[in-house]
């Protein structure tokens, strides 16, 4: 559990790379699927466990969102060594830390489910200064209709880490205008954990031409082990082809 994946990729689409990255608190569980239907058709992928991911809510307090955006440059660095076009996949904060992927590298595409550039609970905007009386609130995981379903996330949140990422948001938004890449937003219409704005954002905010939103009815925040996480690996991969000419 937890564990990283990492697919060198066969045939044709070896050439492709994708870097499918977590959200906050999460682990790799909740994108396994996806990366592991990726790395079945041929992609090659490479899917990190985040710094301060994958142990303890109290390892994650002491993490700064450089590492998390670090651990996904590794990610990128590693397939762009050895692939003609790379893209990014990811949920949540994964989405955020893709977006900022895209603003430092030329990536050939962004899939993201449910991006977040902002908090849905109005609390976190002060979560710099909740930290110093508050340690952690209640997990926000498991925003899943599929009964059943787990994501393997931490049990409580750090509030050092909502003010961290409060950071990695603000910095990310900062610079969306240097993202070009083709991109597709899967998009919940109910979502408990990322509002709307963060959408609008982008709308607003990036520089692509090539900009697809694709409304996901039957799933809540975590799309991706939801039902409709066949349709956003079938989506995605067919974009992913459309845009390599495959």
């Amino acid at each position: 559990m937890h564990e990283p994946l990492i697919s060198a990729g066969r045939g044709e689409l070896s050439r492709m790379g994708v870097v499918v990255t977590h959200g906050f608190t999460g682990s790799p569980e909740s994108m396994r699927p996806w990366a592991e239907d990726l790395a079945a058709q041929g992609f090659a992928v490479n899917m990190p466990l985040l710094p301060g991911h994958g142990t303890s809510w109290q390892e994650l307090s002491q993490t700064p969102w450089q590492q998390w955006y670090t651990g996904v440059e590794a990610a990128y660095l590693e397939l762009a060594s050895r692939c003609e076009l790379v893209f990014a996949a990811g949920l949540s904060m994964g989405g955020a830390l893709s977006l900022r992927l895209a603003e430092h590298h030329q990536l050939a595409g962004l899939a993201l489910v449910n991006p977040g550039l902002t908090a849905a609970d109005p609390r976190a905007r002060f979560a710099g200064l909740l930290k110093h009386f508050v340690k952690s609130v209640p997990a926000i995981g498991n925003d899943i209709v599929k009964p059943g379903v787990e994501e393997h996330a931490y049990p409580r949140t750090p509030v050092a880490s909502v003010h961290q990422l409060n950071q990695l948001f603000r910095d990310t938004t900062a610079g969306l205008a240097k993202v070009n890449a083709p991109t597709i937003v899967f998009r919940s219409t109910v979502d408990h954990v990322v509002p709307d704005s963060s959408l609008r954002a982008i709308q607003k905010g990036i520089s692509s031409k090539d900009l697809r939103i694709v409304k996901l009815a039957n799933s809540y925040h975590v799309a991706t082990l939801d039902h409709d996480a066949p349709e956003i690996f079938a989506q995605s991969s067919a974009f992913f082809k459309e845009i390599a000419g495959v």
